[in-house]
Protein backbone atom coordinates (compact mmCIF):
# COMPACT_ATOMS: atom_id res chain seq x y z
CA UNK A 1 0.00 0.00 0.00
CA UNK A 2 1.23 3.54 -1.40
CA UNK A 3 2.35 5.59 2.16
CA UNK A 4 3.58 8.79 0.22
CA UNK A 5 1.43 11.61 0.21
CA UNK A 6 2.59 14.11 -2.91
CA UNK A 7 2.55 17.70 -2.65
CA UNK A 8 -0.72 18.00 -5.10
CA UNK A 9 -2.21 15.67 -2.29
CA UNK A 10 -1.07 17.76 0.50
CA UNK A 11 -3.28 20.49 -0.76
CA UNK A 12 -6.28 18.46 -0.56
CA UNK A 13 -9.51 18.01 1.83
CA UNK A 14 -8.03 16.82 4.36
CA UNK A 15 -8.78 12.84 5.23
CA UNK A 16 -10.86 10.93 6.23
CA UNK A 17 -12.89 12.18 2.99
CA UNK A 18 -15.05 10.42 0.94
CA UNK A 19 -14.99 9.63 -2.96
CA UNK A 20 -17.43 10.49 -5.15
CA UNK A 21 -18.10 8.77 -8.35
CA UNK A 22 -18.90 11.07 -11.39
CA UNK A 23 -19.61 10.37 -14.97
CA UNK A 24 -15.99 7.98 -14.14
CA UNK A 25 -14.57 10.72 -12.31
CA UNK A 26 -13.67 10.45 -8.50
CA UNK A 27 -14.60 13.52 -6.51
CA UNK A 28 -12.87 13.49 -3.40
CA UNK A 29 -14.73 15.79 -0.63
CA UNK A 30 -15.21 15.63 2.98
CA UNK A 31 -18.49 16.42 4.65
CA UNK A 32 -18.83 18.22 8.11
CA UNK A 33 -21.54 19.97 10.54
CA UNK A 34 -25.07 19.91 10.32
CA UNK A 35 -27.82 22.25 8.52
CA UNK A 36 -28.09 23.82 5.31
CA UNK A 37 -25.89 23.14 2.63
CA UNK A 38 -22.83 24.66 2.00
CA UNK A 39 -20.24 23.84 -1.16
CA UNK A 40 -16.73 25.23 -0.87
CA UNK A 41 -14.98 25.17 -4.69
CA UNK A 42 -10.94 25.72 -4.78
CA UNK A 43 -9.06 27.63 -7.11
CA UNK A 44 -7.02 26.12 -10.01
CA UNK A 45 -3.84 24.62 -9.00
CA UNK A 46 -5.32 24.31 -5.26
CA UNK A 47 -7.22 21.85 -3.48
CA UNK A 48 -9.76 21.60 -0.94
CA UNK A 49 -8.05 22.63 2.34
CA UNK A 50 -8.09 25.78 0.88
CA UNK A 51 -11.42 26.61 3.76
CA UNK A 52 -9.61 24.52 6.38
CA UNK A 53 -9.31 27.95 8.65
CA UNK A 54 -12.89 29.49 7.57
CA UNK A 55 -14.53 25.69 7.85
CA UNK A 56 -15.06 25.49 11.42
CA UNK A 57 -17.04 28.82 11.26
CA UNK A 58 -18.49 27.21 8.47
CA UNK A 59 -19.46 24.09 10.06
CA UNK A 60 -21.30 26.09 13.10
CA UNK A 61 -24.77 26.09 11.21
CA UNK A 62 -24.44 24.20 8.15
CA UNK A 63 -23.65 21.39 6.42
CA UNK A 64 -20.30 22.23 5.27
CA UNK A 65 -18.93 20.14 2.36
CA UNK A 66 -14.94 20.59 0.58
CA UNK A 67 -14.52 19.27 -2.42
CA UNK A 68 -11.17 18.55 -4.74
CA UNK A 69 -11.74 19.49 -7.95
CA UNK A 70 -10.33 16.35 -10.81
CA UNK A 71 -6.45 16.31 -10.89
CA UNK A 72 -6.26 18.55 -7.43
CA UNK A 73 -5.60 16.91 -4.05
CA UNK A 74 -7.29 13.81 -4.18
CA UNK A 75 -9.30 13.80 -6.83
CA UNK A 76 -8.94 11.34 -9.76
CA UNK A 77 -8.20 12.67 -13.63
CA UNK A 78 -10.37 14.09 -16.06
CA UNK A 79 -9.42 13.78 -19.46
CA UNK A 80 -11.38 16.68 -20.35
CA UNK A 81 -9.20 20.09 -19.49
CA UNK A 82 -10.62 22.14 -16.32
CA UNK A 83 -12.79 25.03 -17.03
CA UNK A 84 -15.74 27.03 -15.69
CA UNK A 85 -18.24 25.10 -17.83
CA UNK A 86 -16.44 21.72 -17.41
CA UNK A 87 -16.02 22.00 -13.26
CA UNK A 88 -19.62 23.68 -13.35
CA UNK A 89 -21.22 20.14 -15.26
CA UNK A 90 -19.29 18.39 -12.51
CA UNK A 91 -20.43 20.42 -9.68
CA UNK A 92 -23.88 19.75 -11.09
CA UNK A 93 -23.23 16.27 -11.29
CA UNK A 94 -21.45 16.00 -7.94
CA UNK A 95 -25.02 17.75 -5.87
CA UNK A 96 -27.51 15.49 -7.71
CA UNK A 97 -25.32 12.38 -6.94
CA UNK A 98 -25.18 13.98 -3.05
CA UNK A 99 -28.48 14.62 -3.52
CA UNK A 100 -27.55 18.58 -1.92
CA UNK A 101 -30.59 20.74 -1.92
CA UNK A 102 -31.03 24.33 -1.73
CA UNK A 103 -27.36 24.84 -2.05
CA UNK A 104 -24.85 27.94 -0.75
CA UNK A 105 -21.97 27.72 -2.59
CA UNK A 106 -18.60 29.53 -2.14
CA UNK A 107 -16.21 29.76 -4.53
CA UNK A 108 -12.51 31.22 -5.16
CA UNK A 109 -11.41 31.89 -8.95
CA UNK A 110 -12.40 29.23 -11.49
CA UNK A 111 -14.39 27.20 -8.53
CA UNK A 112 -16.65 31.18 -8.53
CA UNK A 113 -16.56 30.68 -11.95
CA UNK A 114 -18.03 27.14 -12.14
CA UNK A 115 -20.34 28.34 -9.11
CA UNK A 116 -21.93 31.05 -11.67
CA UNK A 117 -22.17 28.34 -14.16
CA UNK A 118 -24.20 26.08 -11.93
CA UNK A 119 -26.29 28.63 -10.34
CA UNK A 120 -27.45 29.89 -13.64
CA UNK A 121 -28.61 26.44 -14.96
CA UNK A 122 -30.28 25.18 -11.70
CA UNK A 123 -31.17 28.05 -9.76
CA UNK A 124 -34.35 26.40 -8.07
CA UNK A 125 -31.60 24.92 -6.02
CA UNK A 126 -29.18 27.19 -4.60
CA UNK A 127 -29.54 29.32 -2.28
CA UNK A 128 -26.94 32.03 -2.25
CA UNK A 129 -23.47 32.46 -3.96
CA UNK A 130 -20.61 33.93 -2.41
CA UNK A 131 -18.04 34.57 -5.31
CA UNK A 132 -14.15 35.28 -4.39
CA UNK A 133 -12.90 36.78 -7.58
CA UNK A 134 -14.44 34.54 -9.84
CA UNK A 135 -13.42 33.45 -13.19
CA UNK A 136 -15.51 34.25 -15.98
CA UNK A 137 -16.18 38.10 -15.86
CA UNK A 138 -13.35 39.64 -17.44
CA UNK A 139 -14.23 40.97 -21.56
CA UNK A 140 -12.02 38.77 -23.59
CA UNK A 141 -9.90 41.99 -26.09
CA UNK A 142 -7.17 41.11 -27.78
CA UNK A 143 -5.62 42.24 -24.86
CA UNK A 144 -6.37 40.15 -22.52
CA UNK A 145 -5.82 37.19 -25.07
CA UNK A 146 -2.11 37.79 -25.26
CA UNK A 147 -2.82 38.37 -21.46
CA UNK A 148 -4.00 34.57 -21.47
CA UNK A 149 -0.88 33.39 -24.06
CA UNK A 150 1.31 34.51 -21.56
CA UNK A 151 0.54 32.70 -18.70
CA UNK A 152 -0.45 29.59 -20.08
CA UNK A 153 3.25 29.64 -21.62
CA UNK A 154 4.56 30.53 -18.17
CA UNK A 155 2.70 27.21 -17.04
CA UNK A 156 3.84 25.28 -20.29
CA UNK A 157 7.52 25.70 -18.76
CA UNK A 158 6.58 24.38 -15.72
CA UNK A 159 5.23 21.38 -17.62
CA UNK A 160 8.75 21.06 -19.14
CA UNK A 161 10.48 21.49 -15.99
CA UNK A 162 12.21 24.56 -17.13
CA UNK A 163 15.26 25.31 -14.97
CA UNK A 164 13.83 29.14 -14.57
CA UNK A 165 9.95 28.18 -13.43
CA UNK A 166 10.62 27.62 -9.57
CA UNK A 167 12.07 30.64 -8.91
CA UNK A 168 9.45 32.79 -11.07
CA UNK A 169 6.70 30.39 -9.39
CA UNK A 170 7.15 31.42 -6.33
CA UNK A 171 7.68 35.04 -7.17
CA UNK A 172 3.80 34.64 -9.06
CA UNK A 173 2.82 33.47 -5.70
CA UNK A 174 4.05 35.86 -4.00
CA UNK A 175 1.71 38.19 -5.73
CA UNK A 176 -1.11 35.57 -5.92
CA UNK A 177 -0.85 35.59 -1.83
CA UNK A 178 0.66 38.10 -0.41
CA UNK A 179 -0.23 38.05 3.11
CA UNK A 180 1.12 36.19 6.32
CA UNK A 181 -1.78 34.23 7.15
CA UNK A 182 -1.56 32.70 3.74
CA UNK A 183 2.23 31.33 3.84
CA UNK A 184 2.22 28.30 4.66
CA UNK A 185 -0.55 27.35 2.29
CA UNK A 186 1.81 29.33 -0.66
CA UNK A 187 4.81 27.39 0.25
CA UNK A 188 2.52 24.21 0.02
CA UNK A 189 1.09 25.34 -3.79
CA UNK A 190 4.83 26.24 -4.72
CA UNK A 191 6.08 22.72 -3.53
CA UNK A 192 3.08 21.12 -6.17
CA UNK A 193 4.40 23.32 -8.73
CA UNK A 194 5.59 20.89 -10.83
CA UNK A 195 2.39 18.57 -10.41
CA UNK A 196 -0.19 21.15 -10.70
CA UNK A 197 1.57 23.05 -13.59
CA UNK A 198 -0.26 20.98 -16.36
CA UNK A 199 -3.57 21.74 -14.42
CA UNK A 200 -2.38 25.71 -15.03
CA UNK A 201 -1.48 25.60 -18.53
CA UNK A 202 -4.62 24.01 -19.66
CA UNK A 203 -7.15 26.35 -17.41
CA UNK A 204 -5.22 29.45 -18.83
CA UNK A 205 -5.59 28.50 -22.19
CA UNK A 206 -9.18 27.91 -21.49
CA UNK A 207 -9.72 31.04 -20.27
CA UNK A 208 -10.11 32.68 -23.38
CA UNK A 209 -13.04 30.46 -24.88
CA UNK A 210 -16.35 31.94 -24.97
CA UNK A 211 -17.46 28.95 -22.79
CA UNK A 212 -15.50 30.84 -20.32
CA UNK A 213 -17.08 34.22 -20.69
CA UNK A 214 -19.96 34.29 -18.06
CA UNK A 215 -20.90 37.85 -17.65
CA UNK A 216 -24.44 37.17 -19.68
CA UNK A 217 -24.96 34.22 -16.85
CA UNK A 218 -24.28 36.30 -14.18
CA UNK A 219 -26.01 39.34 -15.45
CA UNK A 220 -29.41 36.92 -14.58
CA UNK A 221 -28.51 35.56 -11.25
CA UNK A 222 -31.83 35.10 -9.26
CA UNK A 223 -29.85 34.39 -6.13
CA UNK A 224 -28.61 36.51 -3.83
CA UNK A 225 -25.05 36.98 -4.44
CA UNK A 226 -22.13 38.36 -2.53
CA UNK A 227 -18.56 39.42 -4.06
CA UNK A 228 -15.80 39.22 -1.93
CA UNK A 229 -13.03 40.52 -3.87
CA UNK A 230 -9.70 40.75 -3.03
CA UNK A 231 -8.32 43.78 -4.01
CA UNK A 232 -4.46 43.31 -4.40
CA UNK A 233 -5.80 40.87 -7.21
CA UNK A 234 -3.14 41.60 -10.70
CA UNK A 235 -4.70 38.69 -12.50
CA UNK A 236 -8.64 38.87 -12.00
CA UNK A 237 -8.60 42.53 -11.43
CA UNK A 238 -11.15 44.43 -9.89
CA UNK A 239 -11.58 47.14 -13.05
CA UNK A 240 -11.80 44.56 -15.52
CA UNK A 241 -14.75 42.81 -13.27
CA UNK A 242 -16.40 46.01 -12.40
CA UNK A 243 -19.27 46.04 -14.91
CA UNK A 244 -20.01 42.92 -14.72
CA UNK A 245 -20.17 42.94 -10.81
CA UNK A 246 -22.37 45.49 -11.32
CA UNK A 247 -24.48 43.98 -14.00
CA UNK A 248 -25.42 40.94 -11.30
CA UNK A 249 -29.12 42.33 -10.01
CA UNK A 250 -28.87 42.71 -6.48
CA UNK A 251 -25.07 42.04 -5.98
CA UNK A 252 -23.17 42.62 -2.61
CA UNK A 253 -19.31 43.63 -2.48
CA UNK A 254 -17.33 43.11 0.30
CA UNK A 255 -12.98 44.36 -0.86
CA UNK A 256 -10.83 43.21 1.06
CA UNK A 257 -6.77 43.94 1.23
CA UNK A 258 -5.77 40.58 -0.49
CA UNK A 259 -3.68 38.95 -3.35
CA UNK A 260 -6.58 36.59 -4.64
CA UNK A 261 -8.13 34.64 -1.78
CA UNK A 262 -9.66 36.48 0.88
CA UNK A 263 -10.85 33.20 3.05
CA UNK A 264 -6.80 32.03 3.21
CA UNK A 265 -5.28 35.72 3.21
CA UNK A 266 -8.08 37.45 6.00
CA UNK A 267 -10.29 34.66 7.32
CA UNK A 268 -11.71 36.06 10.07
CA UNK A 269 -13.02 39.63 8.32
CA UNK A 270 -14.41 36.65 6.05
CA UNK A 271 -16.11 34.59 7.47
CA UNK A 272 -17.79 38.10 9.61
CA UNK A 273 -18.71 39.02 6.06
CA UNK A 274 -20.07 36.06 4.84
CA UNK A 275 -21.98 35.32 8.11
CA UNK A 276 -23.86 38.37 8.52
CA UNK A 277 -24.53 37.90 4.26
CA UNK A 278 -26.20 34.69 5.06
CA UNK A 279 -28.03 35.82 8.16
CA UNK A 280 -29.58 38.54 6.28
Amino acid sequence: MRTEVTPRERLGVTPPYELCDVGGISIAFRQTGEGRDIVCLHAIGHGGSDFEAVAPALARRHRRTLIDWPGHGHGGADAEPPGVARYGELLAAFIARQGLTNVILIGNSIGGGAAIHYAHRAPDNVASLVLANPAGLVAVTPRTRRALWVMEKFFAAGVARRWWFTPLFALYYRLVLPRAPARARRDAIIAARFEIAPLLAKAWRGFGKPSADLRAEAAVLRCPVLFTWAMRDRFVRYDLCRDAIRAVPGAHLEKFDAGHTPFLEMPEEFVKVVEKFLAA
